[in-house]
């Protein structure tokens, strides 16, 4: 059977779309994950400051690749059925939310001393504190960090097709195993994930000058 190479693209460009779903759905649920965690390592009890800095220590300190594997093969040992894509989720939000709790607390820390000092002198509680003075200071700082994330998270899903997710690069290697034309399968992979995550840089650039024109 004879592949052309618009056949070769017009199958990759498919399965991009579960990349794009993936990347989408990870960045959402990690994101609601990180806001707990977050919540949990500025304004906790000491022990729950503890076990939330041991969550993002364990999933910053061991590879991606070992997580996906864990919750593939781990789960099913306690009677869970784990279909691929339920693994590739949930592997990919347990690392995003510790990578995003740590970059948006170190957003919140970068706001000055000063700004909880003076809301605090208003008379707000911590919660209205970080709510009405501090978190919108740290979302002007946060931009650029977090959307960089997002672009290191697109190219992540890449290790999903271990687990045997269809997505971008599995679908790359069954074209390759057929057609035997690795320069081209994999010339068009590198476009279109470039494609895909050099546009978020420019989203981020301009996310930042329109908070810089706020006067952030």
């Amino acid at each position: 059977m004879e592949f052309t190479l618009w056949d070769i693209l017009r199958n990759l460009l498919l399965a991009a779309r579960w990349t794009i779903v993936l990347s989408l759905m990870t960045f959402l649920s990690g994101g609601i994950a990180a806001l707990l965690l977050l919540a949990a390592r500025t304004g906790g009890s000491p022990l729950v400051r503890k076990l939330a800095r041991y969550y993002i220590e364990l999933f910053q300190g061991t590879p991606l690749l070992m997580q996906l594997f864990l919750v593939y093969f781990g789960l099913p040992l306690v009677g869970m059925d784990v279909p691929p894509w339920f693994a590739a989720l949930l592997g990919l939000t347990l690392s995003a939310s510790a990578y995003l709790a740590e970059i948006w607390r170190g957003c919140v820390e970068a706001v000055p001393l000063g700004q909880w000092e003076a809301a605090a002198a208003l008379g707000l509680r911590r919660s209205r504190q970080a709510q009405l003075v501090i978190l919108p200071q740290a979302m002007r700082i946060a931009v650029a960090p977090t959307v960089g994330f997002m672009v290191q998270l697109v190219k992540s899903t890449a290790l999903t097709s271990i687990v045997g997710f269809d997505e971008l690069l599995k679908t790359a290697n069954a074209i390759n195993n057929a057609t035997f034309a690795p320069f081209s399968v994999y010339g068009f992979v590198a476009i279109i994930y470039f494609a895909l995550c050099y546009p978020l840089s420019l989203v981020s650039r301009d996310l930042e000058r329109r908070f810089a024109a706020r006067g952030g």
